[in-house]
């Protein structure tokens, strides 16, 4: 099996060997030393604030999603929320559960933000900026450096969803004047799923600890206060942070954040350039590192079908989109543990499922 998709991912050996051990009680000094320097690490990679920190939830990406937005967010806020795919349109869902006003700024699918749609919403009085910085669903990548100068000079507090990002394309917490940090722990991570993670700069945790929010299991008060001592208020997924800890020390002895973020973009490109001859066409306008979208230029094409007989006859995992993208475009991801042989085999089997009869749009 060769797994392409945009989480999970292809997992390392060793981070596979740690998920066939039997799990250890958690309540323990050892544990709250690995949850520790969990924290400084990530801190460290986002090169985050002085006094940031992170919170380590059992949950996917959304549960990061909802419990930022609900712990740092009020009814007297107005955010500016960018929605140009299926991620966008959650936190917009997000935000109407919770009833905090909010602009969205459309973006047509595959197309990115640019500064003339954001020049109409400044100087208007919002508070708060919310984006994906991956759309994961048609992997664009928006300007990250574009949107934060739009931030500092409205003196907007900023949450970026990195769930595809982190790891994959570059991200400075402190130059770019990042309030709220979502990633997940089975995208770039290559982590089973299962860890929702969350970092806070000071500004955030002011607004989290002034906030009083009317949840159980989201209210991060709770988090950050036995986070203090290495701890989670409720069960954590223990297998999947023994899995961070061992990942996170790997990535700091094996050059750190500029490796990675190189290892990304090298899959990247030579997959990209692997499928120049291909009918195949990139969706997205600015590609994120950590996917490719694309669209089949042959007439009559399902690219759902095509990822249906990659999957049944290849045991080849490409991502299939939903909605009204279902047949026009699928995605190859360039997260986890792949290597150039890996898009070598799976380029073979496009050029063969391209030629079927097989994918053919009914």
């Amino acid at each position: 099996m060769l797994n392409f998709a945009v989480g999970p991912v292809m997992m390392e050996q060793s981070i596979l060997n740690i998920g066939a051990e039997q799990i250890p009680y958690f309540r323990t000094e050892k544990f709250s030393a690995v949850m520790k320097q969990n924290d400084k690490l990530i801190c460290e990679l986002l090169n985050a604030p002085r006094n940031s920190c992170s919170v380590f939830m059992t949950g996917s990406g959304t549960a990061s999603m909802e419990a930022s937005v609900l712990n740092t967010l009020t009814r007297n806020d107005k955010a500016i929320i960018v929605n140009g795919g299926s991620f966008g349109a959650r936190f917009c869902e997000i935000c109407d559960v919770h009833e905090i006003p909010y602009d969205e700024i459309k973006c047509e699918a595959g197309k990115t933000l640019t500064a003339s749609q954001l020049s109409d919403f400044d100087g208007k009085n919002y508070t708060a900026f919310i984006f994906n910085l991956c759309e994961t669903s048609t992997g664009v990548l928006y300007d990250l450096n574009l949107i934060s100068d739009f931030c500092k000079r409205n003196k907007l507090f900023l949450i970026v969803d990195a769930v595809s990002a982190f790891l994959c394309d570059k991200i400075d917490m402190t130059a770019n004047a990042i309030d709220v940090l979502i990633t997940s722990s089975k995208k770039a991570l290559g982590l089973a799923q299962g860890l929702s993670i969350m970092c806070f700069s000071e500004n955030a945790l002011n607004r989290i600890n002034a906030n009083n929010i009317n949840s159980f299991y989201f209210d991060l008060k709770k988090y950050l206060a036995d986070g203090k001592r290495g701890q989670t208020p409720f069960t954590p997924a223990v297998g999947v942070i023994l899995q961070l800890n061992k990942r996170l020390n790997n990535i700091i002895s094996l050059g750190g954040i500029e490796n990675e973020l190189q290892k990304a973009r090298h899959k990247a490109e030579y997959f990209r350039a692997s499928i120049r001859k291909l009918p195949l066409q990139i969706f997205a306008d600015e590609c994120s590192n950590s996917v490719t979208s694309l669209t089949i230029t042959k007439s009559n094409k399902s690219a759902y079908k095509l990822f249906e007989l990659l999957m049944n006859e290849y045991g080849i995992f490409v991502c299939p989109n939903g909605g009204n993208l279902k047949e026009k475009v699928f995605r190859v991801g360039h997260m986890g543990d792949l290597c150039e042989n890996d898009y070598d085999k799976l380029v073979n089997a496009l050029s063969e499922c391209l030629l079927s009869e097989k994918i053919n749009c009914d």
